[in-house]
């Protein structure tokens, strides 16, 4: 039981105990200095400035989420009879574009056929050469997806 007056001992004689480095620094401060004030604030500016950069950090909330609303374009009493009249027209709205956007690019194949020719070129061998290419790629993308129909054509 004799290390308790030891250790009393050590916390006085401590070197992390604040009260004769406080002193000091009291001392020092207090005596005539024509640079204590120039010292005093060269050394705030520097902790000021880390303060003032920490405490003026801007964080935003996250947004509040939305609230949606769906519209819905379709009654929910539909019968399979009215889906399928619906399903009907718009295949045939589809079908109708389709049609017009085909009409479109014959337009301009032709435009371009006239336009070669006008220019000099051989416009029926370029357009042979462009639909053996095409008929080419065609039989490749059909042999890569159906291998079993390549194998039984070669064993007729």
């Amino acid at each position: 039981m004799r290390a308790a007056p030891y250790f009393k001992g050590m916390l006085s004689k401590s070197r992390f105990n604040p009260g004769p480095g406080l002193a000091d620094f009291w001392s020092e401060f207090t005596r005539p200095n024509p640079y204590r004030w120039p010292i005093l604030i060269a050394s705030i500016i520097p902790i000021g400035a880390v303060l003032y950069w920490a405490t003026s950090e801007t964080v935003y909330a996250p947004p509040e989420r939305p609230n949606v609303t769906y519209i819905t374009s379709f009654a929910a009493d539909r019968t399979d009879a009215e889906i399928a009249a619906s399903n009907e027209a718009n295949q045939q709205r589809k079908d109708e574009l389709r049609a017009r956007l085909e009409e479109i690019e014959a337009q301009k194949r032709e435009m371009y056929r006239e336009l070669g020719r006008a220019s000099g070129m051989d416009v029926d061998a370029m357009e042979a050469k462009i639909e053996a290419d095409r008929a080419r790629e065609e039989a490749a993308r059909s042999a890569a997806e159906n291998p079993e129909a390549t194998v039984a054509d070669t064993e007729r």
